[in-house]
């Protein structure tokens, strides 16, 4: 699993001239699930997004989670994460997860999210074509792999 996390002033996701999700505060998720990527990686991925310390505390230095600050999340799947670009100049979306793999695996990072973490979590469509309007807070990007950055596989 492969999110690109950008710490938003606020977001937005519409598909077809409808607003289907939309945040104030909080992180951008974008997520890519990759073939292989199982429970624990949502696992994994739900816990770091929900930990990263990113937000400005009371002296002004990046030290609080996203619960302390108050943010939620706008998680948008992105198939395009997992591209492969090391071969010539089309990406190679072979890592990708089938969609059958790929909406609940992306649903249950948003579940665990709200449940586990006590966030407010907007999301896109699956399989849709999105636009994702943001503001930008930083700006602050990270990016996470589940694959490459888990130390407990």
């Amino acid at each position: 699993m492969r999110a690109v996390i950008q710490r938003v002033r606020s977001a937005s996701v519409t598909v077809e001239d409808e607003v289907t999700g939309r945040v104030g505060s909080g992180f951008l998720v974008l997520l890519g699930v990759a073939t292989g990527d199982d429970d624990d990686d949502g696992t994994w991925m739900a816990r770091k997004i929900a930990g990263l310390r990113v937000f400005p505390d009371d002296a002004g230095r990046m030290n609080l989670d996203l619960a302390a600050a108050g943010g939620e999340v706008l998680l948008v799947s992105q198939f395009t994460l997992q591209a492969d670009c090391r071969r010539g100049n089309r990406p190679s979306f072979i890592a990708a997860a089938a969609p059958e793999i790929a909406a609940p695996a992306v649903d249950r990072v948003g579940n665990l999210l709200r449940e586990r973490h006590g966030l407010k979590v907007e999301t896109g469509r699956f399989g849709a074509t999105m636009e994702v309007r943001l503001l930008n807070d930083g700006p602050i990007t990270i990016v996470l792999d589940s694959d490459a950055d888990r130390q407990d596989h």
